[in-house]
């Protein structure tokens, strides 16, 4: 898949996180993208918190786009993936969802389940 340079997703960096404005810059952000992790979160979420500096090492050192959707502004788009605990992490590869982890999960985790779909 390549990188439209028209799109609005196209000119945004890669190696850190992409915070999400709404359903259609979600879509946009996993059609323009090979492999997109997506981390649903909530500022008041202590798990949350700790997977934070976990996923701007993986936006950077990674061929993953790393999206983060809060989940307090956008509660219809969590609902419409299930979303039922914070976080709720979503792998997209190739547009299509492959994966969904409820909970924080390890870097070293997060970083084979990318690279499962990036290599």
């Amino acid at each position: 898949m390549t990188t439209d340079a028209t799109s609005p997703s196209a000119d945004r960096p890669t190696n850190e996180p992409l915070y999400v404005d709404g359903e259609d810059d979600l879509e946009t952000i996993v059609s323009d993208r090979d492999v997109v992790l997506v981390d649903f979160y909530a500022d008041w979420c202590g798990p949350c918190q700790m997977l934070e500096p976990v996923l701007d090492g993986l936006a950077a050192e990674t061929d993953a786009t790393i999206a983060k959707v809060d989940v307090d502004s956008n509660q219809q788009l969590a609902a419409a993936y299930g979303v039922r605990g914070v976080p709720t992490l979503l792998v997209f590869a190739d547009g299509e969802q492959v994966e969904q982890h409820t909970g924080a999960l390890p870097a070293d985790r997060l970083r084979s389940l990318i690279e499962r779909y990036t290599e």
